[in-house]
């Protein structure tokens, strides 16, 4: 059974008390850095309780985000109402340094677990003091270079989106997958995860598009990749075939050619999904210029990752009913209008992780604290605001997440997420791609190929790898037929 949080719907009010100390010096050891302005917050004084020391950018460049990751804390703090949780402040300043002082002071503090820091490069500042010392950090930064044992993350992995939309897209009949992706960390993250995810789920990656992340301009990376100079070719000679007829005085043939002036191509675009992790003006940018090359819902079906979140597409025709994993609504809606209720604005969603992390923590205050990673790493996982979530041994997490659906009126969920995770394993990050002589390579496009292979499997594939699934002759026969039928067009 998971793990309940206990979470109170009423608004009681914040009753943590505030104080300012000074250091306190451990035996755990540490250098002599000293932050003369610790805040802590709980609910009583009395003991020494589960110290949890919480590093946050409270001034910098991520003073807002440190704020609001603050006030998610502070508020679930309120609604575990735990006397014996102390959460204990410390400002990273949004720099290493920073965040190396303010984890000294921590340990210094007696803390028992941390909360935080944000960025990647504050975790990497902290991890070797934080394993030295025997300190679990559970952190949010998604970057999983930095992950370790001992040092988590609860933020929402890359890796753990990929795999849920293809998989559910899998499981929804989608065979050939397509991505759009920046040439940056992220869409390296994304080439790696789908073509493990389409390994485990028996489907391909036919098509791998870099683009520069800083472009809005798709147009020619999108031509290519839906191979539009041969399809164009094919629906050129079908036209001068028809015109032929209709010069005859053939009615069906001068109805047929009507129908085809919106064409761009005729014949396999080479997949049926295509994944794209990117949002706002450039996301209907690229999917309106997939539909103008002739790549449309419902012959292919468009998939994002939980950056479409409250992206607000339900207006843009193209992108109606696409996909795309979200965090799961159980209580989403409280924390957020509770949140709001306190501090006068609607959170980013990357203020739940906090309140989650502080709900871990008020389970974990629970427990021996001389087991508190076996504790931490729990299969059985817990419950927070954004559904069920369980860390592994490596430092990656997985969550409970929905598939919600696009539509006119708004996001539906079309796939709840489970309550309850598998003992396969799933949620880890995948194992490498097996590579053997049946396995075919993606297409690759905006990159040099031989780079991106090594980007994607740590090596430039043997040559009988290299050749992309593709349709037979019979297929791709099958296929013009079935679009012609589509548009109602019988050749005469």
């Amino acid at each position: 059974m998971l793990k309940k949080f206990s979470i109170l719907v009423a608004c009681l009010g914040l009753c943590g008390c505030f104080s300012t100390k000074g250091p306190e010096v451990s035996s755990r050891g540490g250098s002599e850095s000293i932050n003369t302005d610790i805040s802590e917050i709980n609910i009583s004084q009395d003991g020494r309780g589960f110290r949890v020391g919480v590093l946050l950018p409270l001034s910098g460049q991520a003073a807002k985000q440190g704020e609001g990751l603050r006030n998610a804390t502070m508020l679930a703090l309120e609604d575990v109402h735990n006397p014996n949780l102390v959460l204990q402040y410390y400002d990273t300043k949004s720099t290493a340094s920073g965040a190396r002082i303010a984890v000294e002071n921590a340990i210094r503090q007696r803390s028992d677990l941390i909360i935080g820091p944000l960025m990647s490069t504050e975790v990497q500042a902290i991890a070797n003091e934080t394993i030295y010392q025997g300190v679990p950090v559970i952190a949010f930064s998604t970057a999983q270079e930095v992950l370790q044992p001992t040092v988590y993350t609860l933020g929402l992995l890359v890796e753990e989106q990929v795999n849920r939309i293809m998989t559910y897209a899998a499981q929804k009949g989608k065979k050939r997958f397509a991505l759009l992706i920046p040439d940056n960390l992220t869409g390296s993250a994304v080439a790696k995860a789908a073509v493990k995810s389409a390994q485990k789920n028996g489907v391909n990656v036919t098509a791998i598009a870099f683009y520069p992340p800083e472009t809005s301009d798709f147009s020619a990376i999108i031509k290519e990749m839906t191979n539009h100079s041969v399809r164009k070719q094919r629906l050129n000679a079908l036209k001068a075939s028809l015109q032929k007829q209709a010069d005859a005085g053939n009615a069906s043939a001068s109805k047929a050619l009507q129908r085809l002036k919106t064409k761009e191509g005729l014949g396999d675009i080479g997949f049926d999904a295509v994944l794209i992790p990117e949002t706002g003006a450039k996301l209907t940018s690229a999917i309106s210029m997939f539909a103008y090359y002739d790549a449309a819902y419902p012959q292919v079906q468009f998939l994002g990752t939980s950056m479409w979140e409250n992206g607000r597409y339900n207006k843009e025709p193209m992108i109606v009913r696409s996909w795309y994993p979200a965090l799961s609504r159980s209580y989403s809606n409280y924390f957020s209008n509770k949140y709001n209720q306190l501090f006068g604005e609607k959170p980013s969603s990357l203020y739940s992780f906090a309140y989650d992390a502080v709900a871990l923590a008020n389970e974990l205050s629970k427990q021996n604290p001389d087991n508190i990673n076996k504790a931490i790493t729990n299969p059985d996982g817990y419950a927070g605001i954004n559904g069920s979530f369980r860390l592994f041994e490596n430092g990656t997490n997985q969550h409970s997440l929905d598939i919600v659906e696009i539509r006119r009126e708004s996001d539906v969920v079309v796939d709840a997420a489970s309550r309850r995770f598998s003992d396969d394993g799933s949620g880890q990050i995948l194992s490498s791609v097996k590579i053997d002589n049946s396995y075919q390579a993606p297409v690759i496009y905006g990159k040099d190929p031989s780079t991106a292979q090594i980007m994607i499997y740590g090596e430039v594939l043997p040559l009988e790898n290299q050749t992309a699934a593709s349709l037979t002759q019979e297929e791709e026969q099958r296929a013009i037929y079935e679009e012609l039928r589509r548009m109602n067009i019988i050749i005469p």
